[in-house]
């Protein structure tokens, strides 16, 4: 169901049974996610046409089709009427407020204006290598007052799932990844490693090889009930601010492989970590708005969650990229960096 706005549109397709097959053959499927809540998996694909199969399309007895489409994303020219219309900025991090250690030009006073202007402000990362304080410790690093409450990382939607699902704390958890998930299972009362295994975590892990994907095959394949979990599919990510490098999703690729069994992912832009924080803040989706710097796990996140969407072009996300005829994942609004909250605000002035 889209949103009303000046941004997003309907536009109805009318196709004739005996010719649907054929344009239907011509246009491939927009997009798909992996939804934990109808344990469900897809991924991007190319499009002009948003084809969501049971929301927005349905076929009549007649044999007719009707289609939804989305309006190109717009360049943010008037940032008081964004930040007025929501109350909470849910932001990623690396590309965002963030490129590898290296703080992202204008985010400090940025996030100062948004919290005088009572705005809620959240942190959420897929990168599954540090735990919530882990995280704090780095903002705090870059000068950034950013409270562990705040911050909602991949490593932590694991826990908090096992935790949601009451998994039995008398089974343990195989763990492919770093220190992050290791840390934020400890909290939440669960043991790792050795003994009979309920549950495999896979994250971003730099010390991955054959012997951890075999053990974890055998744990999924051998054990009933075997939980596949995957902290996010992200096909790159910064390590450094000069070039990306292999992510998460190449670990559980090969788990998913060798298992031939699809993850339940936790992360972005699967829609469980945005239910937990409209619950645990008690917001409503509408009145929050996602920035992120990529297409397939920020944008589609924030729009899974019925939220409005900002896209920067600081990270991974071109303007070529967004503007190409192959992309379908379009935001609500674009701009380069998110201190254009500054300029624009000026301008606007």
């Amino acid at each position: 169901m889209l949103r009303s706005s000046t941004l997003t549109q309907s536009v109805t397709v009318t196709c004739v049974r005996h010719s649907h097959r054929q344009w239907f053959q011509s246009i491939p499927v927009n997009y798909r996610f992996f939804d934990a809540a109808r344990n469900s998996l897809s991924s991007p694909n190319s499009a002009i046409f948003k084809w969501k199969r049971k929301a927005n399309y349905n076929r009549h007895s007649s044999g007719m089709g009707t289609f939804t489409t989305r309006a190109l994303a717009q360049p943010l020219q008037n940032a008081d009427e964004l930040i007025d219309s929501v109350e909470t900025f849910i932001f990623d991090c690396d590309g965002v407020i963030w490129k590898g250690d290296k703080l992202i030009d204008g985010v400090p006073e940025t996030l100062d204006m948004l919290r005088s202007k009572g705005k809620r402000l959240v942190f959420v990362t897929n990168n599954s290598t540090k735990s919530r304080k882990q995280y704090g410790k780095k903002f705090e690093t870059l000068g950034l007052n950013v409270s562990e409450e705040e911050i909602f990382a991949s490593s932590f939607a694991a826990a908090a799932y096992l935790k949601s699902i009451d998994f039995p704390k008398d089974k343990k958890v195989y763990v492919i990844g770093e220190d992050g998930i290791l840390k934020e299972l400890e909290l939440a009362g669960y043991q790792y490693l050795g003994g009979p295994v309920g549950a495999v975590v896979v994250g971003f892990d730099r010390y991955f090889n054959y012997y951890k994907i075999q053990y974890g095959t055998l744990c999924i394949r051998e054990n009933p009930g075997c939980l596949f979990i995957a902290t996010n599919r992200d096909a790159v990510t910064h390590l450094t601010d000069a070039q990306e490098w292999a992510g998460g999703g190449s670990m559980v690729g090969a788990l998913s492989g060798s298992t031939q069994r699809e993850p339940l992912v936790v992360g972005k832009p699967s829609t469980f970590m945005m239910d937990y924080l409209a619950n645990k803040f008690g917001i409503s989706k509408s009145q929050i708005c996602m920035v992120g710097d990529r297409l397939d796990t920020d944008i589609l996140f924030g729009q899974n969650g019925g939220c409005k969407t900002l896209l920067v072009l600081s990270g991974v996300t071109t303007l070529a990229m967004l503007q190409s005829p192959n992309n379908s994942i379009q935001p609500d609004f674009y701009t380069n960096k998110i201190s254009d909250f500054l300029s624009l605000k000026a301008a606007a002035v």
